[in-house]
């Protein structure tokens, strides 16, 4: 262990009122060591620690900072936003239309044509929108209502997840 790559040998006091000191530290390291770890966190009351290697021969790395109070987003959260999303296209009187899989999203069929689409284009019911590629394989993605597009959400050759917003459409009354 290299003794310049720790930040601070004196205690230091954690947001529980506790302290962490040089030799805790080094029981920390020892234990990255002991059980072949390249990385280890802790936290505790916001106290955050992580501990790094970048191979067996390196010196380990030490950094403290604040945690962080935001919880990540769960599966049950997007789902709900992504609802929330929907609701006020249709309170818009907007219909969308979402990707059925994970792919690559294209406007085109080829990098040299114009995009099957754009904003303010009317379309029928079967017109082909957009291409998601899945494996290899190209999927033709078509409108299920006649009307005008309204919103293009995707960008081109960029990834979509499935039930990502592709397209808004303004039905034909």
């Amino acid at each position: 262990m290299n003794e310049k790559n720790i930040k601070a040998l004196e205690p230091a006091e954690s947001a529980m009122g506790g302290k962490i000191d040089y030799d805790e530290v080094r029981k920390l390291v020892g234990l990255l060591e002991e059980k072949n770890l390249s990385v280890f966190e802790l936290e505790v009351e916001g106290l955050k620690i992580k501990i790094a290697r970048n191979s067996p021969g390196a010196a380990p790395l030490m950094a403290a900072a604040p945690a962080v109070s935001a919880a990540p987003e769960t599966p049950e959260a997007a789902a709900a936003a992504e609802a929330r999303a929907q609701a006020i296209e249709a309170a818009k009187g907007h219909h969308l239309i979402t990707s059925p899989m994970v792919g690559t999203f294209y406007r085109a069929p080829d990098p040299t044509s114009a995009p099957f689409v754009d904003i303010g284009d009317t379309v029928k019911k079967g017109q082909t929108l957009c291409i998601i590629e899945a494996m290899k394989l190209m999927n033709e993605i078509e409108a299920d209502v006649d009307g005008t597009i309204v919103e293009i959400y995707a960008e081109n050759a960029k990834p979509v997840e499935y039930g990502q917003k592709l397209f808004a459409i303004l039905p034909v009354s």
